[in-house]
């Protein structure tokens, strides 16, 4: 292509064009390429905004321009290749750690000022357009910002004109949302409502439907620290000062800037340690929400960045902070095996306690049960936290006859495997601790349990009659069932169009309700009772109120 380039890859396509991975013949280094057709339907100007804004800056949290050319009926850009993920992406796994988040904000910051310096307003800040390295340089590039095809520019008039509406409608300024004159503020809003949702996962703009955002655009926000009290307030009130609805209010970038330098270099109060991100194939399309305001059925390149083509396993380079956070598994400086972050060891050694405090109270058959409810804990992710905890309300459900319910809740987790794991657990727990109340939760106590006086005295008895029976292919089955339904349920009810969300509900909860007793079946040879209680009253109720944590939470 152009004499030069050699196409490798696609790595996404929408309305505006598409972009390609390719290898440049003449400098042999690979590059993105980015197509945008010109033809009478196609919004040539676009691609004449992104090349004159991008040729303008040079920034190492900018993605360089490095060419672009005509050719045909299509305009090409030929910029870096980054490897990496889109901020949005590690966002919705909840894979950073706060002051990743900072020095990610902080790069932002850098490169709007360099922009805004050189009369280049975005307009289109979002977690999209925002590309995070594996391998970080230096610390103005632990992120990049792309797709200046929104941009406004100083001195061209013609590609400027009043009353264009161009962004994401979720991150617009109010000024911007209404077809005014957008300054450096609006980008400075859209900063701030970016760095919001990283540190809380939400963005408090966006509602279940493009209207029900485009209300909330101008309205107060709930300040950052109610949702991060652990946050330090000066550096909250900044992010709040920024999201202030009217321009004048909000102050500038380089009081945010310093707001950020400042509490990388004091260091957070109680940081929050988020699970190491792992790379992904390609940039996740934005949420229905954040449609544009005239949306296109397909996703834009702008939210493919192009430059996304992880090729190596991710080597994240240690953050320059004055307080680092402290890392998930710690070396033995004797050199010996990886030993366990204090967290994990904290709760593992209250469940040790709790288990030596049963066989000192002579009950050792109960140390057995709560041995083997806590055995797959082992198995969590490390720094995992307390939010295991959930699995509690399968048993607590089970006693008012609605244990069914259960998989809604545990699918409101935001990884799959977290989902799976939540799902799994709360089966098992279910399973043991009927006959630890000596009730019927779903099957009820298997048949030839003794009573608990019997077996709490003895751990033989409870391995014999508690443990064995249950580790059988019906609860296995029950088990997965569970894990599964928690894991499709995000991915069948994404909050796009409130019919099929229900219709999706419908037939996951059926499913649930059909299934249970089915692949129950082979605990049925020792359950006192034929089918499960509450599985289907359960299905419903957890049905209902996984369209409810939908609509509360938006689209995905």
């Amino acid at each position: 292509m152009l004499g030069r380039y050699r196409l490798l890859e696609r790595l996404g396509a929408g309305g505006f064009g598409e972009v390609w991975r390719a290898h440049d013949e003449l400098l042999h280094r690979e590059v993105a390429v980015k197509r945008i057709p010109t033809g009478p339907d196609c919004d040539s100007e676009r691609a004449a905004r992104e090349a004159l804004a991008t040729a303008r800056l040079c920034h190492p949290a900018i993605v360089a321009l490095y060419e672009a050319s005509a050719a045909d009926d299509a305009f090409y850009l030929i910029s870096e290749l980054v490897e990496g993920e889109t901020l949005a992406e590690l966002i919705a796994e909840d894979a950073l750690a706060d002051e990743e988040i900072l020095e990610i904000a902080l790069a932002l910051a850098q490169a709007l000022e360099h922009a805004h310096s050189r009369g280049v307003i975005h307009r289109d800040i979002k977690p999209q357009n925002v590309l995070v390295p594996h391998i970080v340089g230096e610390p103005a590039g632990a992120a990049k910002l792309t797709d200046f095809g929104g941009a406004s520019l100083a001195g061209e008039d013609a590609l400027t004109r009043t009353g264009d509406v161009l962004g994401t409608l979720a991150y617009m300024a109010p000024e911007q949302s209404e077809g005014g004159e957008v300054g450096e503020e609006a980008d400075l809003y859209a900063l701030a409502l970016v760095l919001y949702e990283a540190l809380t996962g939400v963005n408090p703009v966006r509602g279940p439907t493009p209207a029900a955002t485009a209300r909330r655009i101008g309205r107060p926000l709930e300040p950052l620290g109610r949702r991060r009290r652990d946050l330090p307030p000066t550096f909250a009130g900044a992010i709040d000062t920024a999201l202030a609805p009217s321009p004048q209010d909000r102050g500038s970038l380089e009081t945010l800037r310093s707001a950020l330098e400042e509490t990388l270099e004091r260091g957070l109060r109680r940081p929050r340690r988020r699970l190491p991100r792992s790379p992904r194939s390609h940039a996740s399309p934005a949420p229905l929400a954040d449609a544009k305001i005239q949306p296109r059925a397909q996703i834009q390149p702008r939210e493919l960045p192009g430059a996304i083509q992880p090729r190596e396993p991710p080597v994240r380079q240690p953050p320059p902070a004055v307080h680092p956070q402290p890392e998930d598994v710690a070396e033995d400086p004797a050199g010996g095996l990886p030993r366990l972050a204090l967290p994990r060891l904290l709760w593992l050694g209250l469940a040790v306690a709790a288990i030596l405090w049963e066989v000192s109270a002579g009950r050792p058959g109960v140390a057995v049960l709560a041995a083997a409810a806590l055995a797959p804990l082992l198995a969590l992710p490390r720094r995992s936290g307390p939010g295991w905890m959930i699995a509690v309300l399968a048993p607590v459900l089970g006693l008012v006859g609605l244990a069914g319910a259960y998989p809604a809740i545990a699918g409101q987790a935001r990884r799959w495997r977290a989902r799976a794991a939540l799902g799994a657990l709360g089966y098992w727990w279910l399973t043991l601790a009927e006959p630890l109340l000596a009730r019927r939760l779903w099957l009820g106590p298997h048949t030839g349990v003794p009573p608990r006086a019997v077996w709490e005295g003895s751990a033989s008895l409870s391995a014999e009659h508690l443990i064995v029976p249950v580790l059988a292919v019906g609860v296995l089955l029950g088990a997965l069932l569970w894990a599964a339904a928690a894991v499709v349920l995000p991915w069948i009810v994404r909050g796009t169009s409130a019919a099929v969300d229900v219709v999706a509900v419908t037939v996951w909860s059926a499913a649930i309700a059909s299934f249970a007793p089915l692949l129950d079946a082979g605990a049925l040879a020792h359950a006192a009772h034929p089918t499960p209680r509450g599985a289907a009253a359960g299905a419903v109720v957890g049905g209902i109120f996984a369209l409810a944590a939908r609509a509360l939470r938006g689209p995905v």
